[in-house]
Parts: structure tokens; sequence; C-alpha cells
């Protein structure tokens, strides 16, 4: 092979990861040599300004996404550095591509398949180069950073789209549409024996016949792929308690992690993980395999994957109800066989505590609880439609990136609609990727005439892009627009009162109005120790009175089509 198509990996000591540059100059390089195999170009800017990039090849020189999604084509997506610290997958997608553009018999084993990537998303984070950020990890020399120039974490980011690399990203993600997505990283977490860990889209949560075949068919010969390769290969090592001992549990990645969202697109998805104690060396080449292992599948699968991504997404007209939360069945765990190191606990050196550590010396191997199955525990009535009023922006356009099927109110008019009030919302104590995310809401449904105005949204379910605007639009969604705080402003009620004149006029509406009088009997005794202080007392009036209700206030925005 000439030493121009080595990749910085391969020049240097095993132990090198390519900068950006390098990175970028080495694909333009390879497009302009193998132009009949590989498209290579830009598709975004991140927050930096520094061009994001990507890549198609081709075995039959068809590169257009309009041509080959009109053929039907299978399309596998391969996504790498979303954290340049975890950088095996960067180098590994160099090799992979290089040996596609000269070896004709692998380019020929794609058959109609098209490898879509992206080699290096993280392109701020990959500037900030260093060898100090992962703490635990071994290698390689240097590495880039985690967060992007707005310190966020890109796999964080996927559904509320903050950074414009995100954006970017769910852009082209829907305009491809991918069968199989696999987005590389590296594990932080317990000791073992395993260089290669995986989480994937949670069965479950990826729902029907799609995800049956996920967990019954796809798993299995990936884990079956890998020991063939020679890398043995275990799910992603989540302990349930403090060490594999006691089992480990999927990872239920919800839609602000890559394979989350995925799922939204009734795409299968992988996020391999490789074990940060294990040298770069096998890291590579275990990620390599892994990748590798993926596609071959893909291919050899495409037919059926499709087709049943087909009738996923052909079911949204015909539901009822939609799943939109899970949680992991504690009762009814599966096995895995695991390879593990005796885990125990000694004094630390550093204070008067117990520290957990892992013998090498003493590996095991047997039978550990493996918790996998996550059933839905919040399903909602699939409503004939959603409505968006037009002035919340950051949902509507959002939903247009992720090719969600919309219509537009063409005149005013008044509506029978569906709507949840929240009662009430309990958020993070600290800021989470730069939002108060709201962990606990409490909704009451309720049913009033509203006016649609001419340009507001109107959102149909019998569409193949439905799941996505179903779990993103009903608030008690895992990752929805509601609990990321696009819509905190209906929690802020916009008028007040002085107290030493609403006083006399509490009384006044306590008249006037029944049920309010009703209200305020029940909430007295349930709560007696509030009526010894005025501010509450007067709160509770101010808030459930006819006269003075602000419809817009703790009305959730979005409503439902009946």
């Amino acid at each position: 092979m000439s030493n121009e198509l080595l990749t910085p990996y391969e020049k240097g000591n095993l132990n090198q990861t390519t900068t950006l540059a390098d990175c970028i100059a080495w694909y333009e390089d390879l497009a302009r040599r193998y132009p009949n195999v590989l498209r290579f170009h830009q598709v975004g800017v991140s927050d930096a300004g520094v061009p994001i990039h990507a890549g198609v090849v081709s075995s039959d020189g068809v590169f257009d996404r309009d041509e080959i999604k009109r053929a039907g084509r299978p399309v596998f997506f391969n996504n790498n550095g979303i954290h340049p610290g975890e950088p095996e997958g960067v180098d590994g997608c160099m090799a992979l591509v290089r040996d596609f553009c000269t070896q004709p018999q692998r380019l020929a084993a794609l058959g109609r398949t098209v490898f879509l990537f992206i080699p290096l998303y993280n392109v701020d984070g990959s500037l900030n180069r260093a060898n100090t950020s992962r703490v635990n990890q071994d290698g390689p020399e240097q590495f880039g950073f985690r967060g992007n120039s707005r310190h966020l974490d890109l796999n964080r980011d996927f559904v509320k789209c903050d950074s414009r690399t995100a954006q970017a990203f769910n852009k082209l993600f829907s305009a491809w549409d991918p069968d199989v997505m696999v987005d590389t990283h590296t594990s932080n977490g317990a000791d073992y024996s395993y260089t290669m860990t995986l989480i994937h889209t949670q069965p479950d949560k990826l729902g029907g016949e799609l995800g049956e075949f996920l967990r019954s068919t796809m798993l299995p010969a990936m884990y079956a792929g890998m020991d063939a390769r020679g890398w043995p290969t275990c799910p992603y090592v989540n302990p349930v308690k403090d060490s594999p001992d006691d089992g480990i549990a999927d990872f239920l990645e919800t839609a602000r992690f890559s394979t989350g969202y995925a799922a939204l697109h009734h795409t299968i998805g992988f996020m391999p993980e490789t074990h940060m104690l294990k040298p770069f060396k096998d890291r590579y080449e275990s990620m390599r395999a892994l990748v590798e292992t993926a596609l071959e599948f893909t291919v050899r699968n495409a037919e059926q994957i499709q087709a049943l991504r087909r009738a996923a997404k052909g079911a949204s007209g015909t539901r009822t109800e939609w799943p939109i939360h899970w949680a992991m069945d504690t009762g009814n765990p599966s096995t895995f066989r695991f390879k593990g190191y005796e885990a125990g606990y000694k004094p630390s050196v550093l204070g008067t505590y117990a520290r957990l550590w892992y013998d090498r010396t003493k590996p095991w191997e047997r039978d550990i609880a493996w918790y996998n199955r996550f059933p839905a525990d919040i399903h909602v009535p699939a409503p004939r439609a959603y409505v968006v009023p037009q002035q919340w922006v950051e949902a509507i356009e959002r939903l247009q990136w992720n090719g969600v099927r919309m219509e537009r109110v063409e005149a005013d008019r008044m509506e029978e609609v569906d709507y949840y009030h929240i009662v009430s919302v309990a958020s993070r104590p600290n800021a989470y990727e730069g939002h108060m995310f709201h962990d606990d809401v409490v909704l009451e449904k309720r049913r009033a005439r509203v006016a649609l105005r001419a340009g507001d949204v109107i959102v149909p379910l019998d569409q193949d892009n439905a799941r996505y605007a179903v779990e993103t639009l009903e608030p008690l969604g895992h990752d929805s627009f509601f609990r990321w705080g696009f819509f905190n402003s209906v929690l802020e009620k916009k008028e007040a009162y002085s107290d030493y004149v609403f006083e006399d006029h509490a009384l006044e509406l306590l008249n006037d109005e029944p049920a309010l009088a009703a209200k305020f009997a029940t909430w007295k005794e349930a709560n007696p120790a509030l009526l010894g202080k005025q501010e509450a007392v007067l709160d509770f009036i101010f808030a459930n009175c006819e006269r003075y209700r602000e419809p817009e206030w703790r009305r959730y925005p979005v409503f439902m089509l009946i």
C-alpha cells in the first residue's frame, strides 16, 4: 500500500489518533483519487464556525441521495468522534473507507448498501487537544475534549439541538434515513476482561417486530460475529450495584442520546463502548471489527430490516395509543455469561473509607443477572393530530429538521381540542446541559375551545415520522421538548396583586364564585398550617378564581385534535 494512503494512526506507533486537519485533508485526497467510490463534502458548520463533513461510499458510483432513496437502497451510517477523547472509531473509519477504495472485493461486498459516515462529529472538541481530560484512559498520546465550544456534551443534544452541530446532524440523518447506525465511543466504569462492550437501541423501546428482530436475531449474530473475529463482546457494563457481580442492566438510551434519537426514526442503533483500561491499539482493532460486523449483517439482512422499518412506520396511522415512557423490569432479569474480575473493598489510603478494587489475578466466568426488559409504563391515547401554535418556533424548527410532515392552518377558526393543564413541575436543582431539566411532571387532561390562527401548524400522525412528533410533543416523554424547557414561559403567571387590596376583594370572589368557594374550603381542610400565611391564602384564591384567570397560564400550548 502506498505510504500516502496510510492513516495517521497507521503511520505512527499505534498509540496516536489523527488531528482534525489531517483527517479532513486525508479524506479530501482520498476522494480525489477515487471519485467513483467516495464522495466527501461539508454538511454543516459548528458553533465555533468549524466545518463539519460527511462522506458516502457507493459500490456503483451512485452518490445522489434522492436517487439512492428512490431506489430503496439500504443505508448504513457510521458516526465518529462525538466525544473526541474516545477516538478509535475516527481512526478505524479512515482505514475502512480507504480499504473500500483500494480493495475491489471489499467494495463489491457492499452490494446495494451505501456506507454513510461522519469522520469526526464534534469538531470543536477535537481542537481542544491534550492528554489530560480522560482520567482513567490508556492512550492515545493526545486526544480531543468531550465538550464542544459551548461546553455541551453533544451526546445529550440530539433532541434539544442547542448546538449548530446537532442541527446539522438532525437534517442529515432525517434526509438519509439510515437503516442501521453505529456511533463509536469509549467507556468508563467497572473493570473486566472485555475490550468491547455494546449499547444498542433498547428492543422494547424500539418496539414491535423490529425490536424483537434486534433482540432475537441481530444481537446474537453481532455477539457471535465478534467472537469469531477474536473480540468477545458483552452488553454495556452498567452495574445495578457497585460491580457487575450483582448484575448489569441495559442502558435506557433516551432520545437525547444518538441511539435513542435513532429509535425515533425506527433506525437500529449501536453505541459500541470499548474499555478505557485496554490499550488504544486493542480498542482500535475491536472497534473496527464491531463496525464491520454490524455492516456485514446489515448487507446480508438489509431486505428484512427495511421491511420491518416500513411496517413500523406504516403502523403509525392505525395506532389507538402510543408508548412514550419505559421503565426497567426489575423482577424478571435474563442472564449473561460474563467474564469478570473478583471485586472487593479495602481501606483507602486517602481517607477513612473503604474503596472498590478489582483483582485481575482472580478472573471469573459465570452467569450474572442481565436486566434487559423495559416495558412501557406510560401510554397516551393517539390524537388525530397535534396543533403547535406558530409562535413556538423552536419546536416547529426541530420537527422540520426531522422530516415531520406538517400543515398550516389556512384561516382563523375556533376548534375543540384536548390539552394538558400542568399541575406541577419539579426540575433538577442544577443545570443539565444548559437547561433546568424537568424530571417530575404532573398533568391533568382538559378539553376546551381554542382559537387557531392562520399559520399555526398541524402535525398529523398518519405519517412515517409520527414517532418523532409524539415523543417530543407529549410532555411525559423521556426527552420531550417540555422536559427540556422549550415551553417554560407558560409556567409563569403574568399578572399579580397587592395584598392589602386583594384581601378584601378575595371575599367578594368567594361570594361570587361558588366553585372557588368549594375549592377553597377543601384547600383549607387539607392545609391547616398554611392558613396563618397571607401569601399562601391569597395566592390560592388568585390562582383559582375565574374572574382573573389567565387561560395560557400552566396550559401546555400544544393541542390535540380529537
